[in-house]
């Protein structure tokens, strides 16, 4: 369900400011997850290549859900590591969260796995003891585990400015959430318009449009033309003079 319909006192369209400067990585990794997907719902959790989001692999991670509106940290990226100032793998996605939000980002979590659905978040923590009051984003994009179930989840977290002492965590200060429909390609928006990217995230080749296609061009020799039958250019004369 789109939730801009619901509250949109509450909803901010992020999307189309993640290619400012510090949440270009979100738009990386959409590119990438869309790539992917073509026409289908969602990619698979084996497709994913870190080589093809390797300009934002420090803000990426890979979520599985263990319960309903719980999911926990597979992989995670350094930046992620460095607002808990510990490692986060094996954690709850929501350690990222204030407790007062923990129930709303569960909801949304469930969303993105049951509908299927794409979200963004954008989150803020206020400033406390040795830590300046930072906002973030937060990406969640859907994929199918080996076994064809939507229990995985590609995402990435961006915090700018200066973190201070960990950990950081977040308050929502908004969402969106944009269904997926499968057979269609999600077009690309203004601000995050890569080239497709293939499973190692390289530019995928593109067919030539039906009916733009040149004709073959008939064979011809190189030879030069033989001269016409007739009488030859050349006489060789005999003379015993």
């Amino acid at each position: 369900m789109d939730k801009s319909v619901q509250n949109p006192q509450n909803v901010v369209a992020m999307s189309r400011n993640v290619s400012q400067s510090g949440y270009s990585p979100l738009a990386q990794v959409e590119a990438y997850w869309e790539g992917l997907r073509g026409g289908r719902l969602m990619p698979n959790r084996a497709e994913i290549d870190p080589r093809g989001i390797e300009n934002a692999l420090e803000y990426a991670f890979i979520v599985e859900r263990i319960a309903p509106g719980i999911a926990r940290l597979r992989i995670a990226g350094s930046h992620l590591s460095d607002l808990m100032g510990m490692e986060v793998r094996g954690m709850p996605l929501t350690s990222f969260i204030n407790p007062s939000s923990r129930r709303q980002v569960g909801d949304l979590l469930e969303e993105v796995f049951e509908t299927p659905a794409c979200c963004t978040l954008r989150l803020s923590s206020p400033a406390g003891a040795g830590a300046p009051a930072i906002d973030a984003r937060m990406l969640l994009l859907p994929l199918k585990s080996d076994l064809g179930d939507v229990s995985r989840i590609l995402g990435a977290l961006v915090a700018v400015g200066d973190m201070g002492r960990g950990p950081r965590r977040f308050d929502i200060a908004g969402s969106a959430m944009r269904p997926i429909v499968a057979g269609t390609v999600t077009p690309a928006r203004a601000d995050t318009a890569p080239e497709k990217p293939t499973h190692a995230g390289l530019p995928a080749k593109t067919d030539p449009a039906p009916g733009f296609g040149d004709a073959a061009a008939p064979f011809r020799s190189q030879r030069p033309p033989r001269p016409a039958k007739g009488r030859p250019h050349l006489r060789l004369v005999k003379s015993d003079d």
